[in-house]
């Protein structure tokens, strides 16, 4: 008999989620301009739910220039007005400052490593993805060691809203970690 396959119980039913469930979360992505919009998105997540984020992603995507890291590296304080007055993106002053920081950061990472990518998918054994055996939500983890290296080098470089949770949920959005559950349809 075939076993019955499900999705992982955190997307529910919004179609949003859904989608963003069965075709991104949890594919490795390497693709430095995802990874980038990946962390601007995660950043302003911190503290938020993700369906809070996502629903505004669009927004994001229009206010931080189609997450292209070298325009964003160059915002200044006009920009930061612009951000803060945005209803389609969280107008948190330190979230949007950190962007900006953090867009400034990824492009040195870049130049020290050939892209972000090398990078974070540096930090993985043999630098493939970690295939987690989850049973249910009780089994995802809301950090690991690796998280926490990534993060402390990442803060030691200056990087802002990006500690170790803040980290995994990245690595999990972009693929580093597969914790769709065993019986996922996603899988």
């Amino acid at each position: 008999m075939e076993e019955t396959k499900v999705r992982c119980s955190w997307c529910g039913t919004d179609p949003l989620y859904v989608e963003y469930h069965d075709e991104e979360w949890g594919k490795p992505v390497y693709d430095d301009k995802t990874l980038f919009e990946f962390l601007i998105l995660e950043g302003a997540q911190a503290g938020l739910s993700w369906i809070t984020v996502l629903k505004r992603r669009e927004g994001y995507r229009k206010a931080f220039a189609d997450f292209d890291v070298k325009k964003v590296a160059a915002f200044d304080e006009n920009d930061v007005a612009r951000l803060l007055n945005d209803p389609g993106i969280i107008r948190n002053k330190l979230k949007v400052n950190s962007a900006i920081r953090n867009a400034q950061l990824f492009i040195e990472v870049q130049q020290e490593y050939g892209s972000f990518s090398n990078f974070m998918w540096g930090f993985l054994p043999n630098k493939a993805p970690i295939q987690n055996q989850i049973y249910g939500m009780q089994d995802v983890p809301a950090r690991t060691e690796i998280s926490d290296s990534i993060s402390k080098d990442m803060k030691k470089r200056g990087f802002k809203f990006f500690g170790s949770t803040i980290c995994y949920a990245h690595m999990q959005a972009t693929g580093m970690v597969n914790d769709h559950h065993l019986d996922c349809i996603a899988r």
